[in-house]
């Protein structure tokens, strides 16, 4: 870590939040569904030091070739561990009469894999590129930055609200929905952008 700069110290501190959000979702240590709560908070605070860490490279000039590759590499990790999770946890609460559950979980899952699904093959993309003889490190795009905002900000609302849906069905079902359609669209929206900037560097010859 000593030879880490700060921006790439606040990407390993993301990578090891991860966990702890984990841990907060999967068990409830007696004070459900507050430990919902305090996974989401975690889970935020985890997805600001994204921002910081851009801020602080970008400002101080501290942008590294290490940077560019592991700070997406934990926003894949936050985002993808955190939808797996949820998907595992809320389908345990299902009931065969609570249809509006049912479909949410349902339409939950699609989203998780096509994330995933967007994540490996955009990873992989990365690995063929800085193979390349150019050795080229894909850096973010504003695609790329809002898909992982949005993602962020669905996680969270599913995180906090699901638990408490009960309480204003319709309100919460809007807020959710929304928040999971755009995601998803931007999600495959950034891939689509991503291939078809550096889809050049797939050559099935070499």
């Amino acid at each position: 870590m000593s030879k880490l700069n700060l921006p790439n110290k606040l990407t390993i501190i993301r990578l090891l939040m991860v966990p702890v959000v984990l841990l907060f979702l999967i068990c409830d240590f007696g004070i459900a569904p507050w430990n919902r709560v305090i996974a989401a908070i975690v889970f935020l605070a985890a997805a600001l030091t994204d921002m910081a860490d851009g801020k602080i490279a970008r400002k101080r000039n501290l942008i590294t070739d290490f940077g560019k590759f592991l700070d997406p590499l934990a926003d894949k990790f936050l985002v993808i561990s955190g939808l797996i999770t949820l998907c595992f946890i809320d389908s345990l609460s299902l009931t065969e009469d609570d249809v509006s559950k049912k479909v949410y979980c349902y339409c939950l899952f699609c989203m998780t894999v096509i994330v995933i699904f967007r994540e490996l093959a955009v990873t992989s993309l990365r690995l063929v590129v800085a193979s390349s003889d150019e050795k080229i490190v894909i850096p973010a795009n504003i695609f790329g930055k809002i898909k992982t905002g949005s993602q962020t900000t669905f996680v969270v609302l599913a995180i906090v609200c699901y638990p408490f849906v009960y309480l204003c069905p319709i309100a919460i079902y809007i807020a959710l929905y929304f928040t999971m359609v755009f995601s998803t669209v931007m999600t495959i929206l950034s891939g689509v952008t991503y291939f078809k900037g550096y889809w050049k560097f797939i050559n099935p010859n070499k």
